[in-house]
């Protein structure tokens, strides 16, 4: 991939998610991935569903465009080959527990000395300092822990996990951010630096909303469904065939909302002519606003909305998101190649970048150890 990243090489020890989402989006930005997996069992994502061919494209989604050579780094004559790459490497990324990388030789410390210019990223559970820092985490366990949890579901539902793996992802995204900004401190200082992100540290730092009620009011927030806390309206609202999102987030908007459905007279009612007072009579609103909005379909009201512009929108399933012919227009679904089961689409870059091009497809999807020979030639093993 052509980006501004290229020409910077990443050794990836990352498995499953949080890491291997990291160096994904850095391939995606230009950069060589040199992906070093366990011998014989490599990444465990090879092993999670769905398969296409027994090949996981769970896996291949994540990890397409990247090399891949297994290496075990308890092994000496592993070891030598791993230290050769590792000493033209620009980036270290891993996601092992705290304190796995020292074991074998290669924590911060041991090799920071020896490659002054490195930038070494570690994406872990709870960081690598703090009471819990060795113990494991997954996703739903940071889900929990972090709060999100808590806010997410109906009021009064069993606890529900967000339904994409955001613990994992949160902390991808933000070692990403992370690793950028200390590749523009290497410019002015020369030196490499260690990057520490904690999944449940992602978790905190995402709550927004949540965590300002409390800190602010000692307020703790409860499940709401989709209602927003402080804004209104600010939800999914019934209709004759589905449901419609609207967010007239202003008074200009709800104004504009209550003329399109015909009740004008409701943006000057004594109890929802502010947002305040809106919030604070939530459930009075959604009714009236319910009552004109089932008389039509949800295309018909969007329609209508949507030449006010009054931010609005359908709630859909998987298949009709992707199909989105705006999801389309920006290609957000891409194809990269693997070499049994032929072309394979997976999701794009978000990131456009004016002075690159947006590929429509990957790099290739590596089977494990595939570019042994080709690196053991490069690096002169």
């Amino acid at each position: 991939m052509d980006g501004p990243l290229k020409n910077l090489l990443v050794l990836d020890l990352t498995r499953v998610l949080v890491g291997p989402y990291c160096t994904m989006m850095l391939s995606d930005l230009g950069a060589r991935i040199i992906k070093v997996e366990a011998p014989e069992v490599g990444d465990d994502s090879r092993k999670f569903g769905p398969f296409i061919e027994d090949y996981s494209a769970y896996f291949m989604s994540l990890n397409r465009g990247k090399e891949s050579i297994a290496l075990n780094l308890k092994n000496e004559d592993d070891k030598k080959i791993f230290d050769k790459i590792l000493a033209k490497a620009d980036i270290l990324v891993e996601n092992f527990k705290p304190g796995t990388l020292e074991k074998w030789g290669y924590g911060w410390k041991d090799i920071c000395t020896k490659h002054p210019r490195l930038i070494y990223a570690s994406a872990s559970g709870f960081g690598q300092t703090g009471p819990l820092k060795e113990l494991p985490a997954y996703d739903m366990v940071v889900q929990g822990m972090g709060g999100l949890m808590s806010v997410t579901g109906q009021p009064n539902s069993e606890p529900t996990r967000v339904g994409t793996s955001i613990g994992d992802i949160t902390a991808g995204l933000f070692t990403t951010v992370g690793i950028n900004a200390a590749l523009y401190d290497r410019e002015k200082t020369g030196k490499g630096t260690f990057i520490d992100v904690s999944m449940l540290d992602c978790q905190i730092a995402i709550l927004e909303n949540a965590i300002a009620r409390y800190l602010a009011k000692n307020e703790i927030p409860k499940p709401m469904g989709s209602r927003h806390p402080s804004i209104a309206p600010f939800e999914a609202f019934k209709t004759k065939d589905s449901h419609i999102i609207i967010a007239a987030g202003n008074e200009k908007l709800f104004e504009k909302l209550c003329n399109v459905l015909n009740i004008p007279e409701i943006s000057k009612d004594p109890k929802f002519n502010t947002n305040s007072l809106r919030s604070e009579n939530m459930d009075d609103l959604k009714k009236i606003l319910e009552d004109k909005l089932i008389v039509k379909n949800t295309g018909e009201w969007v329609s209508e909305m949507e030449k006010e512009k009054i931010p609005c929108g359908p709630i859909f399933n998987i298949k009709e998101a992707v199909e989105n012919p705006q999801v389309e227009a920006r290609n957000m679904i891409v194809k990269a190649h693997h070499k049994v089961i032929g072309d394979f689409k997976l999701a794009g870059n978000p990131i456009k970048m004016s002075n690159y091009k947006d590929q429509k497809t990957r790099g290739d999807i590596p089977d494990l150890d595939e570019h042994r020979e080709k690196i053991l030639k490069e690096f002169n093993n």
